[in-house]
């Protein structure tokens, strides 16, 4: 199978990685110092949370996403935010037949296509304000999953897998196919977990759930998710923001399956760790708000709902972002001593 990852950064490139072991024809879309290890090195080394070490000898890297050509499987592993300016390049990638896995965090341009609701193919302004991802891509090719392993480039050319191996996956129409059945074996093969949902969009409720309050708090409290759970005050306020997520799903006819309690809990026990929102604001990177915030803003604004808690915490991060975008800084906590 020809395999186009497009963003070979963490979760990208431990795919890759899995993939060419495999013995797919998997071709890596990268740039900068990652992309000159993996040409340099004649592959991409990955390590796993075990201790395992795995490399993928001779696998094909480029920026060019043109001059990979049609694929059967294109992987979009790039930000939601970074999508809009590439979508041309991307759709270069496929064709009829073609298969585009969203592996973004949030709500994505396609949340209401082929959705068949009181809203079905409304564009949201947050995510795809003059359309163009709706248009290009179209929601045929797309099947959608939730990434909840947690991975990081530890170096250029390397990744290290932290924790995690879920991916499950489904049609954005919720009807299985030849084809579903067929990527989830290859998933399965690769080793994640990846059951086949009959509502994708519900398991994006689920994941934006966590998101939505636990990336921008952590941003702007520059805490791990232990050190939100386990201090009242924030631990109060991500409740807060869950339960009016919560009630913006409920009028779209979603309920997210897991209880705000339980969610949490779930974060407490992956420990000290940095949501991605926080490690990029310490590196001075544009965050990911739209698909993760703006979007639920959105959707509330649209069912008649009111999130006060979500909509003054994505007022935060926003100047936040503004701030670290226009002066060109990054804000990382240092030791006293």
């Amino acid at each position: 199978m020809k395999i186009c990852i497009v963003g070979a950064g963490s979760m990208g490139g431990m795919m890759g990685v899995k993939l060419h072991n495999l013995g797919e024809e998997v071709t890596l879309i990268a740039r900068g110092p990652h992309l000159a290890a993996i040409q340099a090195n004649n592959g991409i080394k990955l390590i796993m949370n075990d201790g395992t070490e795995e490399f993928a000898e001779g696998v094909a890297a480029t920026d060019d996403i043109r001059s990979v050509g049609r694929q059967d499987l294109v992987i979009l592993a790039v930000k939601a935010h970074q999508i809009a300016p590439i979508v041309d390049d991307v759709s270069s990638l496929l064709g009829e037949d073609s298969v585009l896995l969203t592996i973004q965090n949030g709500i994505l341009w396609w949340y209401f296509q082929l959705h068949g609701g009181e809203f079905d193919n409304h564009v949201l302004q947050t995510i795809d304000p003059d359309g163009k991802l709706s248009s290009t891509l179209d929601p045929r090719n797309i099947i959608g999953s939730i990434s909840y392993p947690a991975a990081e480039i530890s170096a250029p050319g390397e990744i290290t897998h932290i924790e995690g191996l879920r991916m499950p996956i489904g049609e954005i129409d919720g009807i299985e196919k030849d084809r579903t059945r067929e990527l989830a074996d290859l998933l399965t093969r690769a080793g994640f977990k990846s059951p086949i949902l009959e509502s994708i969009r519900a398991e994006t409720w689920l994941k934006v759930l966590g998101n939505l309050s636990f990336n921008p708090v952590s941003a702007l409290a520059h805490a791990t998710l232990e050190d939100i759970c386990r201090y009242d005050p924030s631990r109060d306020l991500i409740d807060r923001m869950m339960t009016e997520c919560r009630e913006v799903a409920h009028r779209l006819d979603i309920e997210i399956r897991l209880s705000n309690e339980r969610r949490i809990a779930g974060a407490e026990r992956v420990g000290k760790h940095k949501t991605s929102m926080l490690q990029d604001i310490e590196v001075g990177k544009a965050l990911e708000l739209e698909g993760l915030i703006g979007a639920v803003i959105e959707m509330a604004q649209m069912t008649d709902t009111e999130v006060p808690y979500i909509e003054a915490v994505y007022a935060m991060i926003r100047l936040l972002d503004h701030t670290v975008q226009t002066e060109r800084v990054f804000v990382k906590a240092q030791p006293l001593d």
